[in-house]
């Protein structure tokens, strides 16, 4: 996968005001749930789920239900969840926003296929929720990519 990553030259930067370049305090920095693992820190795994050949890609009281259940076993914090059917062909995309990110899905019954994502920051355990899915949904196919989101941008990999 190529990564991009942007930097301003000096004089294009944004402007910030002094108390956002200052660094943050320590009991700050411990609250923002960012994730050490493997020698990196980053803010959270960003999973991009496909499934194909499912059932249920038009129930939205199953995506509801599958939406509430991915959160409780990736022991998340759910805020708030919306979803919104679409005619004629009864696909439905929505959001479940979580105090440690979102799940994301998008569906189109009428081609057997549904797109999740799911990024969750601090102490959850968004790979836990993938089992959800596939029981769920049974689809023939379910692919999932992992990336790992606000990673330093000096990192091995980065380019300018």
């Amino acid at each position: 996968m190529n990564q991009v990553v942007m930097r301003y030259p000096r004089k294009e930067r944004p402007v910030m005001s002094r108390a956002a370049r200052m660094p943050a305090a320590a009991e700050d920095v411990a609250q923002d749930h960012f994730i050490e693992r493997d020698g990196e820190i980053f803010a959270g795994f960003h999973l991009i789920v496909d499934l194909w050949n499912g059932r249920g890609f038009d129930d939205q009281d199953l995506l509801e239900g599958t939406l509430r259940r991915m959160v409780e076993v990736a022991g998340a914090t759910l805020l708030h969840i919306h979803l919104h059917r679409f005619s004629p062909n009864g696909g439905i995309s929505g959001v479940a926003v979580l105090a440690e990110s979102h799940i994301s899905v998008h569906t189109w019954p009428e081609r057997g296929y549904a797109a999740f994502d799911v990024f969750m920051c601090g102490d959850a355990r968004p790979h836990e929720a993938i089992a959800v899915l596939r029981h769920a949904f049974e689809p023939d196919t379910l692919r999932v990519e992992e990336f790992r989101r606000g990673r330093d941008a000096t990192a091995e990999g980065a380019q300018t």
